[in-house]
This record gives C-alpha cells, sequence and structure tokens, in this order.
C-alpha cells in the first residue's frame, strides 16, 4: 500500500487563508459545545447538585472506562430551537466503554426542564437505540426524567416514531438478546415508568428515585388518596415490595459501580472486522486538515489531501485510479482497521457512479467496511448525459450503497446537495453513523441555484399574468433565498434536527470512524448473496 505524497504547501497563502477562515468555524464549534457541556453557572445545575445528585456527564464519566474515548452523539440537539433552553435536548447519548467493550448509553438531563422530552429528545433516544439494536450492543439508560414535556405533547406522543416508540424498541431488543440495564437516579414518571419496568436488570437510588405511572398530585386527583412520591414509587418500595428494581443504591457512585458490576458478565463475543493490524498514526497532522479545507466550498476540496490525514501511515490503495476521476476510491487502515473509502472528487459522472458500484461490491465480498467522504454538488445533468443513462448509472450507485451489507461511515466535509447525498451514503441509507464538519452544508441544491431557480420561476410566472418583474425585485427576491439557503443547508441546522450524529473537529474524524468500527464488531452481518459483477 503506498503512501500518499501530500503537495500540501503549509507556508502558502492559500493554506493560511484557509486556515484562517476555518477556525472561524473551529472555534464557534468549540465554544458552542462548551456552552452546551458546560452549565455548572446555571440554577438548575446548582440545586441539581446541592440534592447530592452527579451530573448526566459525570455520571457517564463514572461508568465507563478511565481514560476511554466516550463518543457522544448529537450534542447540539434543538441548537437555537426553544429559545437555547434545551442543550442538548435535554438528553446525552453515545457509546462508551464498559470493561473494554462497546455500550450505548442513554443518560436524561434533570437539569433541562427536568430531563422531560421533546421532539428531538426522541429522536437522541431512539437513534441510540437503533445502534444497539443493529450492531447487538448492550444499553444503559441512567434515568431521571418526567416524562414528555406537556407544552409539546401533540409533537412527542401519538404518531409511530414518538415516546411510545422507545418501550416498542425496549421489548424488541430484549426479544433479540440484547442487556438492557435502568439506573433510576430520579423520577422515571408516566410512561418514562416503563423504561426500567422493561430492563433486564434495574437499579434505584435510595431517595431519589422514583417510579410510577402516576405522582402523587394525579393519584390524589384520581383517587383521593394522599401520597408521598417516596411512598408511591421510591426505592425502598420497588426493591422490596413491588420487585420492579433489583438493586438499592445509597447514591449515584455506588449505582454505577454496581452497574459496571452486572455489565462486567457480558458476552464479549467478536465477529466480523476483527482482524485489525497495529494503528499508526497517519504520515501528516491531522490538524493540517484546518488549511485543507477552502474557504469558499465552491471551490474543490483535495481528497487525497483528507485521506493523506485520516489513514495509517497516510498509505492509500487507490482502485480504478485513471477511471472515472471524479470519485476516488481505495484501501486503507484507520486506527488498524480495513476500510474503502469513497471520497467525492467533482460531481459525479456515469463512469465514476460504475466505479463506486464496483468498489462497493468488492468491499461487500470481502467485508470491508466503507467509508465515504461527501462533497458533492450532485449528479451531472444536461441532455448529452441524461441520453447517455446517467439516470441509470447513478440508480446502480444508489442501489450498491442502499444493500450494502457492512458497516458504512459517512462524514460531510462540504457540500452534500441533492442526489449526490444519497449516492454517498447520506441519511438515508443508514449508515452506522453520520458526522459533520463544521463547516458543511446540506441541501436539495445551493443557495446560488435555488435562487435562480427560483426567481426564473416566479419571472415566468409574472409573464404569464402580463406582469413585470423589476430588478429590484427579482435582486430582493434572491437575497431572501440566499439568506434562506444559507441558514437551513447549515450543519447547525441540521444537528439541531437530529439529521446527522454529530458536528465533529476534522482533526478527530479518525477517532470517530475507528470508534464506529469498533462498535460494529459483535455484529454478524450479512454474507453477500450473489457475486462481483463488473459495471
Amino acid at each position: 500500500m503506498e503512501k500518499i505524497q501530500s503537495k500540501l504547501d503549509t507556508g502558502s497563502e492559500d493554506f493560511l487563508k484557509n486556515k484562517q477562515a476555518f477556525l472561524q468555524h473551529l472555534n464557534q464549534f468549540k465554544q458552542r459545545l462548551m456552552k452546551v457541556t458546560d452549565r455548572t453557572g446555571e440554577e438548575a445545575v446548582q440545586r441539581h447538585i446541592k440534592r447530592g445528585k452527579l451530573l448526566a456527564r459525570e455520571r457517564i464519566q463514572l461508568l465507563t472506562d478511565r481514560g476511554s474515548f466516550f463518543m457522544e452523539l448529537s450534542p447540539f440537539a434543538s441548537w437555537d430551537q426553544y429559545n437555547n433552553d434545551f442543550p442538548s435536548a435535554g438528553i446525552i447519548t453515545g457509546i462508551g466503554i464498559v470493561h473494554g467493550r462497546e455500550t450505548v448509553i442513554v443518560a436524561n438531563d434533570a437539569t433541562v426542564k427536568g430531563g422531560t422530552y421533546i421532539p428531538e429528545t426522541i429522536r437522541k433516544h431512539l437513534r441510540a437505540q437503533e445502534i444497539a439494536m443493529k450492531n447487538h450492543l448492550p444499553c444503559v439508560y441512567l434515568v431521571d426524567s418526567g416524562g414528555v414535556f406537556l407544552p409539546e405533547q401533540a409533537r412527542v406522543f401519538p404518531d409511530r416514531d414518538h415516546f411510545g416508540r422507545i418501550f416498542y424498541n425496549q421489548a424488541r431488543m430484549s426479544a433479540m438478546g440484547i442487556p438492557q440495564i435502568a439506573v433510576v437516579m430520579g423520577s422515571s414518571t408516566a410512561g418514562g415508568a416503563y423504561v426500567p419496568a422493561m430492563c433486564d436488570e434495574t437499579i434505584m437510588v435510595r431517595h431519589q428515585a422514583t417510579v410510577f405511572l402516576g405522582g402523587p398530585p394525579l393519584v390524589k386527583a384520581a383517587t383521593g388518596e394522599v401520597v408521598t412520591a417516596e411512598e408511591l414509587g421510591g426505592a425502598d418500595v420497588h426493591t422490596s415490595l413491588s420487585g420492579v428494581a433489583d438493586y438499592l443504591a445509597e447514591n449515584d457512585r455506588q449505582a454505577l459501580e454496581l452497574c459496571r458490576d452486572i455489565l462486567a458478565r457480558r458476552n464479549k463475543t467478536l465477529h466480523r472486522f476483527a482482524d485489525r493490524q497495529t494503528p499508526e498514526d497517519p504520515a501528516y497532522d491531522p490538524a493540517e486538515l484546518y488549511g485543507v479545507i477552502p474557504s469558499d466550498l465552491r471551490k474543490g476540496l483535495d481528497p487525497y489531501e483528507v485521506i493523506a490525514r485520516i489513514t495509517d501511515g497516510s498509505r492509500f490503495h487507490e482502485f480504478k485510479a485513471r477511471y472515472g476521476t471524479s470519485l476516488v476510491t481505495g484501501f486503507a487502515h484507520i486506527m488498524g482497521y480495513p476500510v474503502g473509502i469513497i471520497a467525492n472528487n467533482g460531481i459525479l459522472f456515469s463512469d465514476s457512479a460504475l466505479k463506486a458500484t464496483h468498489f462497493i461490491e468488492l468491499c461487500k465480498k470481502r467485508f470491508i467496511p466503507l467509508v465515504f467522504l461527501q462533497n458533492i454538488a450532485g449528479f451531472i445533468v444536461g441532455k448529452e448525459y441524461e441520453q447517455a443513462g446517467i439516470a441509470k448509472d447513478g440508480a446502480k450507485m444508489v442501489h450498491a450503497v442502499a444493500t450494502a451489507n457492512v458497516p458504512k461511515f459517512t462524514v460531510i466535509t462540504g457540500r452534500s446537495y441533492g442526489a449526490g447525498n444519497y449516492a454517498m451514503a447520506g441519511r438515508a441509507y443508514d449508515p452506522e453513523l453520520l458526522f459533520m464538519w463544521p463547516n458543511a452544508e446540506i441541501g436539495v441544491m445551493g443557495g446560488e441555484q435555488a435562487a435562480m431557480v427560483l426567481t426564473m420561476v416566479k419571472e415566468d410566472q409574472m409573464r404569464s399574468k402580463g406582469l413585470t418583474f423589476s430588478n429590484e425585485e427579482k435582486e430582493k427576491m434572491e437575497q431572501e433565498i440566499l439568506l434562506r439557503y444559507k441558514m437551513e443547508n447549515s450543519a447547525w441546522f441540521s444537528t439541531s434536527r437530529v439529521w446527522d450524529d454529530g458536528i465533529i473537529d476534522p482533526a478527530m474524524t479518525r477517532q470517530y470512524i475507528a470508534s464506529g468500527i469498533s462498535m460494529t464488531l459483535y455484529h454478524e452481518w450479512d454474507q453477500p448473496s450473489q457475486g462481483i459483477y463488473r459495471m
């Protein structure tokens, strides 16, 4: 496997200009991350601490192996929504290492509106369960929640993928033999009471934890009975009388230690993709990616320079190097794991789509995980290309991506527009994980193209009515469209709505991909059903 020879001049004007521009994105990312993760000065946080309770991220830290990497998912969920009153949507989810094995963790944050659920909270919770089911990973619920956020009840209760889906998933996970452990460290109220009730084993913290379908006010209203929360559903009640819980802990720390003890008894059988080599750092500094990323996304992002800073030893065995050059494909290792990389190098043509299809079939047959580096404006358009069959050739690539029986990981490094998003394993194609760099954009098309199309349509409509569309009106409309698309196509708009698994620092891309591959090692993937068909 050959080492990529970087052509990057870190002292050049372009590099320094790009780096300066990207550092603005990175600084914004770090400031916002600090805002949602470090909230110690807030009144709700202080009240929580005074009750003798640990914060959600402190609980995760104690549960996971010391010094291990916790891959938090969607930390910016609900960002710039709800007056920013729901940092991280009031729930922390991710994949942590417990006794050396990947574990899905779902931790309610009671300092955010009592840990209640808005639409984005549910999306994060369901996404975590989806990852657990797909990869056969144990799931730990650190419960501290008041249930549904009532002002949003119409958006979180009735539909298929609303609140009730959580318990449906728990039943299915149990049937699949996936271990589920609940550690109740505060409220577990109303429908949320089913979370601990449907787990394999449940731990409750004395004088902090409560589990009940209806709290004291509801009981009084329904029956006239006056009862305290502790009498109704406290830890003593459920560990000695009802049997809802199995273990009694005196405090958060003891509860988390009990949880670790339970998880120590898990089956640790590995399946495919386990032929890991000794990890090796890239030959080039991953932080140089800050100067590789163009300040203007309309300019090309050299995929070779990106690959050279995420692969072991910066080595890359390119596949079909001379064919379909608007797409780069090839084999490499990331932190020791074998990967097949598909990276955009321009717009997708028929030959690049066929090349990708052939490469995906090779990776499927050899059980090699796929890494998609997305920076795509879409497929080529025009009479010549339509007549040559770009639609059917693109469909082959889309089909190959959709039916790939190996783990897929997607990183949006620049633009992700139109059908190019689908072909490069966008969210609709169920990649194991999908991350975005802070500079990334995602949408049907870019703002400039949208402004051009929509103003042309408007102009035609006005003309058909015998009206004129002045230059001033046209310019105003274009500016409004550009501003709207700039907001809606941004990585922040996407991640706030949990359309991805989070925004990440480009220099950490290797870590996230490798952690993602590691979590798939416990899943037995399907055998390919056919041989390799050359496109």
